[in-house]
């Protein structure tokens, strides 16, 4: 760290971003870092030079910002035109491309990989935040922040690209704090809450494992669509079965059949069609396993169908208990054999 002519979080943030592989786009940074600002905002012009400010914004990062307009000016061959167009100090951007070579010779000597992450930008926010995460904020309200070590609250500058975003990030790392009316953070940068915990572990520490912002909203997209097919096929297989007892009823109707409850399926009672058949028709079967019919004897029945007997008795005129005739009745007869 000591080799570069820099503070140490920026040389801190150097010899991370080799590891992220984006030491090019992070000399960039802190050599923009190095000039008080790149913009300058004439009285007569504001809102004009508001506007060409906000098309080099990165929505996540100032830091981002300076390193985009950087890119641009290189693209446009360095020209100090450009500068004047885009309300940026062509001084401090020949200053900034000076610095920045600087670095660049001092990580050659070091023998450090120079690279570039080309679009991916989320490594260079990292490498910020390796260097700033003493000066972590968490959002508090809208455009206010509370620094996470010392409790003092902060707040973004209107100048800023974070400035009145749709939605802010909940935690942030800044370059330093302005005091004026408020305490205002210069050249802030969005981070991620894992970001401080493994970087500053000794700082900072997760309770629970969360989520990024970004993989919070997929899974929150692919829960809602996951829950919206399963109600359609919930309603889908409900209405095919009701269709499908529309048509089971349809056909019982068109068979003949008839609905419960209606005259056709009355229950047979006694008196009924189904108990005249029953005394016309059927005999009832005795205990023999044959038809009972009434015994009568010439002397008349008794109730029941009894004869009298000798001495005033009575002897069943049907059958015994094994279902026999008595020897002498009418039902007796002796066979013969032929000899």
């Amino acid at each position: 760290m000591v080799e570069f002519p820099l503070e140490p979080s920026l040389a801190k943030m150097l010899i991370f971003s080799e590891e992220q592989k984006c030491v090019d786009d992070v000399a960039t940074v802190v050599s923009s870092l190095s000039m008080p600002t790149i913009f300058y905002r004439p009285k007569e012009r504001e809102e004009e030079s508001d506007a060409a400010r906000e098309k080099f914004f990165a929505t996540e990062s100032d830091h981002l910002t300076l390193l985009n307009v950087y890119q641009q000016w290189k693209k446009n061959g360095y020209r100090g035109d450009w500068c004047t167009r885009h309300f940026v100090h062509a001084k401090a951007m020949r200053k900034v491309k000076e610095v920045r070579q600087q670095i660049l010779d001092i990580c050659t000597q070091l023998k450090m990989r120079v690279e570039t992450c080309g679009t991916d930008w989320d490594v260079v926010r990292k490498a910020i935040c390796s260097a700033y995460f003493a000066n972590a904020a968490k959002m508090k309200t809208v455009a206010e922040y509370v620094n996470m070590r010392s409790g003092m609250p902060c707040h973004l500058h209107p100048s800023s690209a974070l400035f009145g975003m749709g939605v802010q990030p909940d935690y942030i790392v800044y370059h330093e704090l302005t005091m004026t009316s408020k305490e205002y953070m210069q050249c802030v940068t969005a981070v991620e809450p894992e970001w401080l915990a493994e970087l500053a572990p000794m700082f900072f520490s997760i309770k629970q494992q969360g989520e990024t912002r970004t993989e919070k909203r997929l899974k929150e997209k692919a829960h809602k669509a996951r829950m919206e097919a399963e109600m359609t096929e919930y309603n889908e297989q409900l209405k095919r079965d009701e269709e499908a007892a529309q048509a089971a009823l349809t056909g019982v109707l068109a068979g003949g059949g008839s609905r419960p409850g209606s005259a056709r399926h009355g229950i047979a009672t006694p008196g009924s069609r189904g108990g005249a058949r029953q005394s016309r028709g059927i005999t009832p079967i005795g205990a023999s396993g044959r038809a009972a019919t009434p015994a009568s004897t010439p002397g008349g029945a008794t109730p029941g169908g009894a004869t009298p007997g000798p001495g005033g008795g009575s002897v069943s005129g049907s059958s015994t208990p094994s279902g026999r005739s008595e020897p002498g009745t009418p039902r007796h007869k002796k066979k013969r054999f032929g000899m």
